[in-house]
């Protein structure tokens, strides 16, 4: 039975100057966090590192790369950074609380109806004849939506699935199974 690993990681921490812009690299903590993560992936067998094309993503994966030499690595809009949205006749599905929040969203990182983020789990999670791990270096709200997929949640459920930067979460799926979600949010290698 062959298996598809998904290694999920948010970018590390963001250079506060950038005040939070799509242009904003890495910190100095930022890239610390990526470097002290490195070594728990070294030895998997990754086939690639697909990252978001924005800087802080882009500068995580690159951290990450030096420990994982052999694997090559691409900017990758299906893991960009989005923001999965309920389509207007289903947003009396989303709790009420969230609505003012969503309403809020950036039209660049809108994702009307999740299509961007569902094409995301589609593209990744499938098993083919052999084992398979990737690694994704993405979003907060792109690794909520995996994992709510993985849960079987109501879509709404990625609201409040908060990853801590450089945080690792993996989703498993095999041949004939639902996805198994094997680990979230794991900070185990970084300090309190």
């Amino acid at each position: 039975m062959a298996r598809t690993l998904v290694y999920l990681v948010r970018h590390g921490e963001q250079d506060p100057a950038s005040d939070h812009a799509t242009s904003g690299g890495l910190s100095d903590l930022g890239r610390q966090q990526a470097q002290l993560l490195g070594p728990r992936l070294a030895k998997v067998p990754f086939a690639a590192i697909h990252h978001s094309p924005l800087p802080r993503a882009a500068q995580t994966a690159e951290v990450l790369a030096g420990h994982l030499p052999d694997v090559p690595s691409h900017a990758c809009d299906l893991v960009a950074d989005r923001t999965p949205l309920p389509l207007p006749e289903r947003q009396h599905e989303y709790p009420e609380r969230y609505r003012a929040f969503l309403d809020g969203v950036p039209a660049d990182e809108r994702d009307e109806g999740a299509v961007r983020v569902q094409n995301a789990v589609e593209h990744f999670g499938v098993t083919g004849e052999t084992d398979r791990h990737e690694l994704l270096v993405t979003h907060n709200f792109v690794i909520g939506w995996f994992v709510r997929h993985a849960l079987d949640a109501p879509a709404w459920r990625w609201v409040g699935l908060n990853q801590a930067n450089c945080g690792l979460t993996i989703v498993q799926w095999q041949t004939d199974r639902p996805p198994t979600l094997l680990a979230f949010n794991d900070v185990g290698h970084l300090p309190h």
